[in-house]
């Protein structure tokens, strides 16, 4: 079986990734492409998308945010993602299980005597009119469990048990917007998938994140059982393996470049999925700056790798490298950081 060097894995991340070179994509199609992008601080999509992107327009994301095309809502491993509509119809019944068990696995003591299904009517029962509510309404309209901290119950309730999305204002470019919840059906106007979309799931993981260890898929997604998805699939993958020895499961016609491809300096907004999006980071991050992350720190690739940090302060970029950079590195990094402040000011 071939092995990937790491070097040979960070090309194909970068390129699956859309970091390699800025595409000509359109922003739907792009967000489609990349599984969507993680969006519990709502500005961060907008970088991630103008490193990736050629002549990248926020109104535009914004303009799909309010034509219901795109849409916020807690999915992959409970966090908030901006997601196409058809992703968050297809995908959400797959994730129901796991964002259930990840609120009860953080909160199990104070939701002992709270009746799941009770509850999951109630909410729902609240959320049938189509009127936006925030998480205190949604707790307000169904409390019955008193002894139970507001907090604990909206977040079962807006993110696990109810499908709820976040609606603009929030998440528009430089709007400001508390949270507001829909549900998805009424926002959309068209009900969930119920069926398996596992299989679908890893096609889409691959083509976005390959190639990849069944690890990595469930580090980024937050699922158990994909195993049996990758099985099902198996003869029409092609397999590797990395440096570790671990099995690595790949589509056969995705993208693989040449570990001597040059790679941009690219600046990465908070939670970008091309660093969360594998249980073996390594590809894209060194161990001793691991945590950066999950952190929320915003990172800048150099030769495809995380080589520094970056801020915006009195409206210019600054950037903090984490090891030391060549001249040409330097001289890269900053004409880069001078097209981000143009884009963030």
């Amino acid at each position: 079986m071939t092995v990937l060097s790491q070097r040979a894995l960070n090309r194909a991340t970068l390129a699956r990734q859309l970091l390699l070179d800025r595409v000509d994509l359109p922003v739907l199609d792009a967000v489609g492409h990349l599984c969507g992008l993680q969006a519990q601080e709502p500005q961060e999509p907008f970088i991630g998308l103008w490193s990736r992107l050629q002549d990248f327009s926020p109104s535009t994301l914004s303009d799909l945010l309010v034509q219901r095309r795109v849409v916020r809502t807690h999915l992959m491993r409970r966090t908030v993602h901006l997601l196409t509509a058809d992703d968050v119809l297809a995908w959400r019944s797959r994730h129901d299980s796991m964002l259930r068990q990840r609120v009860l696995s953080t909160y199990r003591r104070e939701l002992a005597d709270v009746d799941l299904d009770e509850l999951l009517a109630a909410g729902h029962a609240v959320m049938a009119d189509g009127e936006p509510r925030t998480m205190a309404e949604l707790v307000q309209a169904t409390n019955r469990w008193p002894d139970v901290p507001p907090r604990v119950l909206g977040e079962l309730l807006i993110a696990a048990l109810v499908p709820v999305v976040q609606i603009p204002p929030r998440g528009l470019w430089r709007g400001t917007g508390g949270v507001r919840n829909v549900l998805v059906t009424s926002w959309l106007g068209r009900p969930l998938d119920p069926a398996d979309a596992g299989p679908a799931l890893v096609r889409r993981y691959l083509a976005a994140f390959g190639p990849a260890a069944t690890a990595d898929i469930r580090a980024w997604s937050g699922l158990a059982g994909l195993p049996a998805a990758v099985a099902a699939l198996r003869p029409e993958l092609v397999s590797f393996r990395d440096e570790r020895g671990r099995e690595l499961h790949d589509l056969p016609d995705a993208p693989r470049p040449s570990p001597d491809t040059p790679a941009p300096v690219r600046f990465l907004p908070a939670f970008d999925n091309a660093l969360l999006g594998y249980d073996d980071r390594t590809r894209i991050v060194d161990d001793a700056h691991r945590l950066v992350s999950v952190a929320g720190t915003r990172v800048v690739l150099v030769d495809g790798r995380v080589s520094a940090t970056w801020t915006l302060s009195a409206d210019a970029v600054a950037v903090t490298p984490l090891r030391p950079l060549t001249r040409t590195e330097r001289t890269a990094v900053a004409e880069e950081a001078d097209r981000l402040t143009v884009f963030l000011t």
